[in-house]
């Protein structure tokens, strides 16, 4: 993929893959990739969908082993549109989730998002 801006529709994730680095609007390194899911529309609306045993949990296990460990409002969202999970960069910084409606273009080795590092989700 070229270092363009992704058009509507256009797919962020297919060029995504584990390792590569994570780059913020403000061009700040934030990470490495560490998991990349493809998003299903239909995972979860978010509207009137409860079990007893918690849909959203059941869901989570799932779709990718637990992923993504992030607050059921923000699960939710980052199953329906797909996600890439971020491996802070140091033994101290933490895991972030980046949807893929943030992902502003994929270049060779570069993850290139359309927010700061500050804005990410972080793991629960």
């Amino acid at each position: 993929m070229s270092s363009d801006a992704l058009r509507p529709g256009e797919d962020a994730l297919a060029d995504v893959h584990e390792g590569m680095r994570v780059v913020d609007s403000a061009g700040a390194d934030v990470g490495t990739v560490e998991l990349v899911k493809v998003g299903d529309p239909e995972a979860v609306t978010g509207q009137g969908q409860s079990t007893p045993g918690g849909l959203v949990e059941d869901l989570q296990e799932a779709f990718g082993g637990g992923e993504p460990q992030v607050p059921a409002q923000f699960a939710a969202q980052l199953m329906r549109v797909g996600f890439v999970k971020v491996d802070g960069k140091g033994l101290l910084d933490r895991d972030t989730y980046v949807p893929a409606d943030q992902v502003a273009s994929v270049t060779a080795g570069a993850v290139h998002l359309t927010v700061p590092g500050a804005d990410l989700v972080p793991r629960a």
